[in-house]
């Protein structure tokens, strides 16, 4: 597709003042998941009770481009504390009973964060950002009144994808035990959507503007990064559609990773240190 850097603001993911819209809605999740949403509704209370202060849905289905017996379902937790083993057990425990129930998606992944950390200063532009802009209220408190409004600058870019650098050592212990097709596979479609999504908010303070489309984000790239064309948008296909193929991963940590490491931290700087 072709995406050029000027197109009206609000086009781009953005309201009339600047400031990037919320994406997603439970008015947009396709009929098909809507069973999936009221069980999750339902039973996420049951397995966390007050310890969960509110509750979240991101990715394709609250996007509203989900589709049936592809795509994941994507969850966000606050909690009253920090995560505990035993939250991580009962988010694993009711992830594996709806992906067994529901054929319609293929996985369910739950991120568990503290209702302290999502609000600190630390995780305003990476946490907080995500939660107010990426992030659709389920159940609970929306945090999002609590968060300043974003735009598409060079400190959410540096905040959010500026520790590149840092994760590129554990993907290459990752690919050398990925010794399975299946392995290699989700790996490609992982690394994939990483790579393509840091290659877009290298660029995104230019283009001015956000999707989260990996193909929008590749030609958003594209326009300023010619020369790495080819591969983010192959790069693009591979995490809707991975292959298994090791050249690939490997070209990933040894040539496009690192030259999108050193180039973001060239425009952008080095995201702040986590504990």
């Amino acid at each position: 597709m072709d995406v050029t850097p000027h197109r009206h603001a609000e086009g781009k993911g953005l309201d009339s003042e600047g400031h990037l819209r919320r994406e997603g809605s439970l008015a947009l999740v396709p009929d098909a998941f809507r069973p999936v949403v009221a069980a999750v509704r339902h039973r996420l209370p049951v397995a966390f009770g007050a310890r969960m202060t509110g509750a979240y849905l991101y990715g394709s289905i609250p996007r509203g481009t989900a589709r049936v017996g592809r795509s994941d379902l994507d969850l966000l937790l606050a909690l009253d504390g920090e995560p505990t083993e035993a939250d991580r057990e009962g988010a694993r425990d009711l992830g594996e009973r709806l992906d067994a129930e529901f054929p319609q998606i293929d996985g369910v992944g739950t991120l568990l964060y503290s209702r302290g950390r999502l609000l600190s200063d630390l995780e305003t532009y990476d946490l907080g950002w995500f939660v107010a802009c990426l992030c659709t209220p389920l159940l609970g408190e929306d945090l999002t009144p609590r968060l300043p409004r974003y735009r598409p600058d060079s400190r959410l870019a540096r905040e959010t994808n500026g520790d590149l650098a840092l994760i590129l050592p554990r993907w290459r212990t990752r690919v050398a035990e990925a010794t399975t097709e299946d392995a290699r596979r989700g790996l490609v479609r992982g690394v994939s959507r990483h790579l393509v999504r840091t290659g877009f908010t290298l660029v995104m303070p230019r283009w001015n503007g956000w999707t989260s489309d990996l193909g929008e984000m590749a030609e958003a790239f594209a326009a300023y990064y010619p020369e790495r064309a080819v591969q983010m948008r192959a790069a693009a296909v591979r995490g809707y559609e991975p292959n298994d193929d090791p050249a690939v991963l490997r070209s990933y940590v040894d040539d496009l990773g690192p030259w999108l490491a050193g180039e973001y931290a060239r425009v952008h700087g080095i995201k702040a240190p986590r504990p």
